[in-house]
């Protein structure tokens, strides 16, 4: 199957920046697109940015100009740049990811466990 392993979430003060990475490995044949969500209590998951194989990428309009995200094919690793960070982007963030996997080049969709991003005020 597939891994995610996220890092790079933590506590920060309104106005600063983090980097958010996620590496997926395992029996992986092609890496689709890739994503960030993220959700706090009692709210759905919320879609912040995703970005296909050849760099096309999307924002949700709260986080445009101010998150980039960015993938190393190489690496199967996906990053969400966060700068200029609001209370209001505190939330767990979660990685996704639609591979195709080995033997058979079957559809997966992955998420990763989470990454908790608290910007205090």
């Amino acid at each position: 199957q597939v891994q995610l392993v996220e890092s790079g979430g933590g506590l920060v003060q309104a106005g600063g920046s983090l980097r958010l990475s996620c590496a997926a490995s395992g029996s992986i044949l092609r890496i689709n697109a890739m994503g960030w969500y993220r959700q706090t209590p009692g709210k759905q998951r919320e879609l912040v940015a995703t970005i296909s194989t050849g760099g096309s990428a999307n924002y949700v309009d709260s986080v445009k100009g101010r998150f980039t995200i960015s993938r190393d094919n190489a690496k199967n690793t996906v990053y969400l740049q966060m700068n200029s960070l609001k209370s209001e982007d505190t939330a767990v963030y979660y990685c996704n990811v639609l591979t195709l996997i080995l033997p058979y080049g079957t559809d997966l969709e992955v998420w990763g466990q989470g990454t908790l991003v608290t910007v205090s005020s």
